[in-house]
Protein backbone atom coordinates (compact mmCIF):
# COMPACT_ATOMS: atom_id res chain seq x y z
CA UNK A 1 0.00 0.00 0.00
CA UNK A 2 1.17 3.53 -0.69
CA UNK A 3 2.79 5.50 2.11
CA UNK A 4 2.29 8.89 0.42
CA UNK A 5 -0.87 10.88 -0.02
CA UNK A 6 -1.36 10.05 -3.73
CA UNK A 7 -2.68 6.51 -4.09
CA UNK A 8 -3.54 7.07 -7.75
CA UNK A 9 -0.04 8.03 -8.94
CA UNK A 10 1.80 5.73 -6.54
CA UNK A 11 -0.34 2.62 -6.93
CA UNK A 12 -2.81 2.72 -9.82
CA UNK A 13 -0.95 4.65 -12.51
CA UNK A 14 2.34 2.96 -11.63
CA UNK A 15 0.73 -0.45 -12.11
CA UNK A 16 1.49 -1.61 -8.54
CA UNK A 17 -2.23 -1.97 -7.84
CA UNK A 18 -4.27 -3.62 -10.59
CA UNK A 19 -7.72 -2.16 -11.27
CA UNK A 20 -10.74 -3.19 -13.28
CA UNK A 21 -10.90 -0.58 -16.04
CA UNK A 22 -14.24 0.94 -17.06
CA UNK A 23 -13.06 3.57 -19.55
CA UNK A 24 -9.73 4.93 -20.73
CA UNK A 25 -8.79 7.87 -22.93
CA UNK A 26 -5.43 9.43 -23.71
CA UNK A 27 -5.53 11.43 -20.46
CA UNK A 28 -8.19 9.83 -18.24
CA UNK A 29 -8.72 6.47 -16.53
CA UNK A 30 -11.98 5.24 -14.98
CA UNK A 31 -12.01 2.03 -12.93
CA UNK A 32 -13.89 0.20 -10.21
CA UNK A 33 -12.83 1.37 -6.76
CA UNK A 34 -10.44 -1.06 -5.07
CA UNK A 35 -12.36 -0.84 -1.77
CA UNK A 36 -15.89 0.26 -2.73
CA UNK A 37 -18.10 2.25 -0.39
CA UNK A 38 -21.21 1.71 -2.60
CA UNK A 39 -22.44 -1.31 -4.62
CA UNK A 40 -21.42 0.59 -7.77
CA UNK A 41 -18.29 2.68 -7.13
CA UNK A 42 -16.23 3.91 -10.07
CA UNK A 43 -13.30 6.32 -9.79
CA UNK A 44 -12.35 8.67 -12.63
CA UNK A 45 -8.84 10.20 -12.58
CA UNK A 46 -6.51 12.17 -14.82
CA UNK A 47 -3.46 10.11 -15.83
CA UNK A 48 -1.16 12.97 -14.79
CA UNK A 49 -0.87 14.32 -11.29
CA UNK A 50 -3.35 17.07 -10.49
CA UNK A 51 -3.75 17.83 -6.80
CA UNK A 52 -7.46 18.62 -6.76
CA UNK A 53 -10.31 20.35 -8.55
CA UNK A 54 -9.04 23.63 -7.07
CA UNK A 55 -5.56 23.28 -8.59
CA UNK A 56 -6.28 22.03 -12.11
CA UNK A 57 -5.02 24.54 -14.68
CA UNK A 58 -5.31 22.53 -17.92
CA UNK A 59 -8.74 23.38 -19.35
CA UNK A 60 -8.51 20.70 -22.06
CA UNK A 61 -7.78 18.05 -19.43
CA UNK A 62 -10.70 19.25 -17.31
CA UNK A 63 -13.03 19.01 -20.31
CA UNK A 64 -11.77 15.48 -21.13
CA UNK A 65 -12.09 14.45 -17.48
CA UNK A 66 -15.65 15.76 -17.17
CA UNK A 67 -16.61 14.12 -20.48
CA UNK A 68 -15.40 10.79 -19.07
CA UNK A 69 -17.30 11.37 -15.81
CA UNK A 70 -20.43 12.17 -17.84
CA UNK A 71 -20.07 9.02 -19.95
CA UNK A 72 -19.50 6.77 -16.91
CA UNK A 73 -22.37 8.41 -15.01
CA UNK A 74 -24.74 7.99 -17.98
CA UNK A 75 -23.93 4.28 -18.12
CA UNK A 76 -24.48 3.89 -14.36
CA UNK A 77 -27.85 5.68 -14.58
CA UNK A 78 -28.86 3.53 -17.55
CA UNK A 79 -27.90 0.31 -15.73
CA UNK A 80 -28.93 1.19 -12.15
CA UNK A 81 -31.47 4.02 -12.43
CA UNK A 82 -29.46 6.61 -10.47
CA UNK A 83 -25.95 7.86 -9.77
CA UNK A 84 -24.09 10.32 -7.62
CA UNK A 85 -20.98 12.16 -8.82
CA UNK A 86 -18.70 13.60 -6.17
CA UNK A 87 -15.22 14.83 -5.49
CA UNK A 88 -13.58 15.78 -2.22
CA UNK A 89 -11.43 18.75 -1.28
CA UNK A 90 -9.15 19.68 1.60
CA UNK A 91 -9.24 17.38 4.60
CA UNK A 92 -12.04 15.35 2.98
CA UNK A 93 -9.67 14.33 0.16
CA UNK A 94 -7.85 11.17 1.32
CA UNK A 95 -5.76 10.82 -1.85
CA UNK A 96 -4.26 14.13 -2.96
CA UNK A 97 -4.92 13.46 -6.67
CA UNK A 98 -7.98 14.86 -8.42
CA UNK A 99 -10.58 12.13 -8.68
CA UNK A 100 -14.32 11.83 -9.11
CA UNK A 101 -16.47 9.08 -7.63
CA UNK A 102 -19.43 7.86 -9.68
CA UNK A 103 -21.57 5.80 -7.31
CA UNK A 104 -24.96 4.14 -7.07
CA UNK A 105 -26.85 2.33 -4.33
CA UNK A 106 -26.87 2.62 -0.57
CA UNK A 107 -23.53 3.24 1.10
CA UNK A 108 -21.91 -0.03 2.25
CA UNK A 109 -19.67 1.47 4.93
CA UNK A 110 -18.63 4.87 6.28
Amino acid sequence: MSTTEDFYCDEVLSGKTQVEEVLETASVLAFHHTRPFWPVHIVVIPKVHVGSLLTIEDDALLVELLAAVKKVAATVVEEHGAARVLTNLGKYQDSKHLHFHVVSGEQLRG
